[in-house]
């Protein structure tokens, strides 16, 4: 069972592992998207048809017809990694070996809809995947096997997805046979170091300068790629000095201009100081703004509607100043 693009590595490694047999995969409806929402299959559902394997799409996982027809499959053991609905007891408690789940954080840390982006914001140094068998809690179920991975400085959320996508279809393989052969004792979660990992929304992704400059390195790079790391820039007046209080004629035309959406795709803390959100310096090699405590240079960037773009490029058409100012 699953339906985000994190499940397809281990329904791969299932079907390539002779050891197990398929009877089918369950994945969420036909959603629409694009321009023209159009219904499009889940990359669950593409890979299942790539693979020749059956495909129920149930609306709701507590669908009676639903359970009835899961239950004529008779399965042994059910896999969820990343199916999006909550599975009633009647499906928790159908396979005879129960059902695991492929979720990726250390539980009990960062239970629930968005483990990877929480770990990466709130600075972890190191995440993984645990093998769970499900009850009827958020993510509580006793863990079966647990592998680590060092959270890099480089990585974003993307990346780091990927990483623990494959690093979860390969614990899975090698867990099941020794989890039904009674070999693996699941083991219950302790009450110490519980955290909860919250759905992301838009707003997460606005940048509030007033919080320390490696807080917001470590935002910037949990909600990459989205919802985006969002900024918005205020219209400088001309003849505005940069430094000094602004005149209240010149405020008040200032907020009569419109602020200009960005969106920053890379950057790296810098030991600089200055009022939270001004722009302390911009040329060739970044866009240095201060915050609460040190500052951000900005190496990528993207003005809204605009093409990405380096640092560089994006000051040849836009130039800024010291002391224009990105709201906070």
């Amino acid at each position: 069972m699953g339906t985000a693009e994190l499940s397809c590595a281990s329904l791969q490694a299932l079907e390539a592992d002779k050891r197990f047999s398929i009877a089918a995969v369950v994945t969420q409806p036909d959603r629409p998207r694009g321009r023209d929402l159009k219904p499009q299959p889940s990359p669950v559902k593409v890979l299942a048809q790539k693979l020749g394997l059956p495909a129920l799409q149930p609306v709701r996982a507590r669908d009676e017809k639903f359970i009835a027809d899961l239950r004529a499959l008779r399965p042994e053991l059910i896999v969820v990694v990343a199916y999006g609905q909550i599975l009633p007891p009647d499906i928790l408690d159908l396979p005879r070996y129960g059902c695991l789940n492929v979720h990726t954080s250390l539980l009990p840390k960062y239970r629930g809809a968005a483990p990877i982006q929480w770990a990466i914001a709130r600075g972890e140094t190191e995440t993984g995947v645990t093998i769970m068998k499900m009850d009827a809690g958020l993510d509580t179920g006793p863990r079966v096997a647990q592998r680590s991975t060092p959270i890099l400085p480089e990585d974003d959320s993307a990346s780091l997805h990927d990483r623990l996508a494959l690093l979860g279809a390969d614990l899975l393989v090698q867990t099941i046979a020794d989890y039904v052969a009674g070999k693996i004792q699941p083991q219950s979660q302790p009450a110490d170091g519980v955290s909860l990992a919250p759905k992301i929304k838009k707003e997460d992704g606005r940048i509030d300068w007033n919080l320390p400059a490696q807080t917001i390195w470590n935002r910037l790079r949990a909600f990459t790629p989205w919802p985006g790391a969002f900024t918005f820039l205020r219209p400088m007046v001309e003849g505005t000095a940069s430094s000094g209080p602004q005149s209240a004629k010149s405020q008040e035309s200032d907020k009569a201009l419109p602020s200009t959406m960005i969106k920053i795709w890379k950057a790296e803390v810098a030991e600089k100081s200055g009022e939270a959100g001004a722009v302390l310096l911009a040329d060739k090699n970044g866009i240095l703004v201060a915050c609460g405590e040190g500052a951000l240079r900005i190496r990528e960037l993207q003005r809204e509607s605009g093409r990405r773009m380096n640092a560089a490029e994006f000051l040849a058409g836009h130039p800024l100043k010291a002391g224009e100012k990105f709201e906070r």
